[in-house]
């Protein structure tokens, strides 16, 4: 018997259910497909996903296996896979998004796809209320998430010996770049999650708010293309909240556990309301009159919008490829609640530049910060970039890493240089008035508000 283990999102071989599954039917044929779609995916994303699949293939050609890469629509590479190995069956890690369920739908129809849950501890369909309806707030969805998980989640060893087909045909990978700041690999990331673990788990609760510290895992682009399991995490958050040696070291274990949950609760509202995908999910607020200034989307994207905190954020993201978390929902706050620019905008533009960028996680931060979403921020909480900026900044660490032409300025300066009167020359003065533009939002959320 011979399967087609179809690599999508979980690039690893250690507690892979998919892979498992393809081994416990027989001899095993690793195959990544390159559909058209993957020419649309910015080339950032396209380099880590790829070196990535290196560094899959090397593991496997470790174990007597290779990787086997195929470019075309997904049906006709399959089916034309099926015919060359004499396969009987393909095994998929399940995905969520709706292109995948349309995907993956069209190969069901005539193909013999099994589909595995892996991605997710628990399946979208198996948290619900009690009346067979979904949840679209966060903290009942969590407490019984939690409630059904086992005692301990199940880890399966990566298999120490994969038997595939010698004479399939396998096309290049393409050659990217690698990432300085997130190198490829299942060992990068599983000693990444140990580090963290090791050292900065137990006061993650103080520290992860702090952009000019190290203070959060810096795993999510790991996570979305599963080079990490899911499950793997929550195990090791588990074991560090039994571990905890007081109630503020577990305090803060379960608040990393908490941040996991939160990717399944925004899976699983895509899952069942893939509407939000275009629109907000409460509709009234998809008639907000929107100012979306061109000019100043483009001062936000370059981070030249006079507003330290926003710009060292927004280059952050240019030159790695990932922003602070905590970064994330002042420089949305600032589009959205400031320049009154939909909300939409800076979504499609993570996107297109983040490495992590996941569409359910996106989505949802996004929508929670505009106030458009399921758990949302209120309408009227709009951020003031700078007390957000002195209160998790507060010597500028941040600032200067990012904005080295404010380096000079000293603490007491560098958050609001204006309003010291100082004016850097190369640097922009702010681009709108935080008093005026939050009085502005406020009356344009008000309008709409039902």
């Amino acid at each position: 018997m011979t399967a087609i283990w179809w690599i999508r999102r979980d690039l690893r071989l250690h507690d892979n259910r998919t892979l498992q599954a393809a081994l416990d039917h027989g001899t095993v044929i690793p195959l990544f497909i390159f559909d058209p779609y993957f020419e649309r995916v910015p080339a950032r994303r396209r380099g880590f996903l790829t070196n990535n699949l290196k560094s899959l293939d090397a593991g496997l050609k470790e174990r007597g296996s290779r990787l086997i890469v195929r470019s075309g629509t997904p049906v006709e590479v399959l089916r034309q896979m099926l015919a060359e190995s004499g396969a009987d069956a393909i095994f998929s890690e399940e995905d969520y998004t709706p292109f995948a369920r349309r995907r993956d739908q069209v190969v069901q129809s005539g193909l013999p796809l099994n589909l595995v849950q892996g991605q997710t501890v628990h399946h979208p369909l198996a948290v619900m209320k009690s009346d067979g309806t979904p949840y679209t707030v966060y903290t009942p969805y969590s407490k019984i998430w939690k409630g059904l998980l086992p005692d301990l989640l199940d880890e399966i060893s990566a298999p120490e010996a994969i038997s595939t087909p010698a004479e399939l045909r396998s096309e290049p990978l393409p050659e990217f770049p690698g990432s300085a700041h997130f190198p490829a690999g299942e060992a990068e990331a599983q000693r990444r999650l140990d580090a963290f673990i090791e050292s900065t788990i137990f006061a993650y609760g103080e520290s992860r708010n702090r952009m000019d510290l190290d203070g959060t895992s810096a795993l999510s682009p790991y996570l979305h293309f599963g080079v990490l399991g899911l499950r793997l995490a929550v195990n090791h958050a588990r074991r560090a909240i039994e571990a905890a040696e007081d109630k503020s070291a577990r305090k803060s274990a379960e608040t990393w556990l908490n941040e996991l949950i939160w990717r399944e609760f925004y899976i699983q509202i895509l899952y069942h309301f893939p509407q939000v995908r275009g629109s907000s999910f409460r509709p009234q607020y998809d008639q907000i009159r929107w100012q979306n200034d061109p000019t100043e989307f483009e001062a936000w994207t370059q981070g030249r919008t006079g507003y330290p905190v926003v710009d060292a954020g927004m280059r952050q993201l240019l030159e790695t490829g990932w922003m602070h978390n905590r970064a994330r929902m002042i420089t949305a706050s600032f589009l959205v609640k400031d320049l009154l620019i939909d909300w939409r905008w800076g979504e499609r533009w993570f996107m297109q530049n983040l490495l992590d960028a996941d569409l359910a996680a996106n989505n949802g931060g996004w929508q929670w910060t505009a106030g458009t979403g399921t758990d949302a921020a209120p309408y009227f909480r709009i951020f003031n970039p700078i007390l957000q900026s002195k209160k998790f900044d507060p010597d500028g660490g941040y600032i200067r890493e990012w904005v080295p032409e404010l380096a000079h300025l000293d603490a007491s300066e560098i958050h609001a240089p204006w309003e010291k009167g100082i004016q850097v020359p190369g640097y922009p003065d702010p681009i709108i008035d935080h008093s005026f533009a939050r009085e502005r939002t406020l009356a344009a959320y008000k309008a709409v508000k039902i």
